[in-house]
């Protein structure tokens, strides 16, 4: 399992497991939790959730799940953009500490950005991240003019920006990859194969694109400095 070092040198698997649509089917429950638990046992510690999926419905599976490996793992959840104010950040944290049995997140994520001020929401998780609630914060979704305003309101904690990219979603190499890489922000890739759609695409074929082009066993792999959630 290769890894990606946060800022501030923390070491994280560069590919996790993402919660997205778990835990709303009881017919699908044990399957969702053993495939959660073989992951973890092939080493994808990097769990990912949301306040949003299954309306904490996921946050509970995992803790169901994963509960007796909390140290194993780096527990990932986003708050919704209403929630990431001052008066209401705390509570929407809490609310997904106890659905997840565990006492801190290791990465607090903004979902995506609504009405709140970024600054206020980068205090609100400056403040968790104090309370020990949080042990890093993040964004989601946001584009290269929303990370100039992060950076430009005092969000130089920011360790990644989780985005929509894969091999049919490439809008974010235009700018915002390469205003990442100039900031040192890791990326968090969510969807890397398309919800599954892409596990078959000749481009994920090693031998077959080494067959098209030789030349690409030596190139630079554009995900190797990724997180990526499945």
């Amino acid at each position: 399992m290769k890894h990606v070092t946060l800022p501030g040198g923390e070491v994280v698997p560069s590919m996790g497991q993402g919660t997205w649509k778990m835990g709303e089917r009881p017919e699908r429950r044990s399957d969702e939790i053993a495939a959660l638990r073989a992951g973890v046992e092939l080493g994808m510690t990097l769990i990912d959730t949301a306040e949003m999926y299954g309306d904490g419905a996921a946050e509970t599976l995992i803790c169901e799940a994963l509960g007796d490996r909390r140290d194993q793992l780096f527990l990932v959840s986003k708050a919704y953009p209403q929630n990431a104010s001052r008066s209401r950040l705390a509570g929407a944290c809490e609310a997904s500490l106890k659905r997840l049995g565990t006492d801190r997140l290791d990465l607090y994520l903004l979902h995506w950005r609504g009405s709140v001020p970024l600054a206020e929401t980068i205090e609100a998780m400056e403040a968790l991240k104090s309370a020990g609630k949080i042990r890093h914060w993040g964004v989601s979704n946001l584009d290269t003019d929303d990370m100039d305003e992060l950076v430009a309101a005092g969000g130089d904690g920011c360790v990644t920006d989780q985005i929509l990219y894969n091999l049919v979603r490439r809008g974010p190499e235009l700018d915002l990859l390469p205003w990442l890489a100039q900031h040192k922000v890791p990326v968090m890739a969510y969807s890397p194969v398309e919800q599954g759609r892409l596990s078959s695409h000749p481009a994920l074929d090693c031998q077959t694109a080494f067959k098209r082009d030789p030349r690409s066993a030596s190139k630079r792999d554009p995900f190797s400095d990724m997180m990526l959630v499945c």
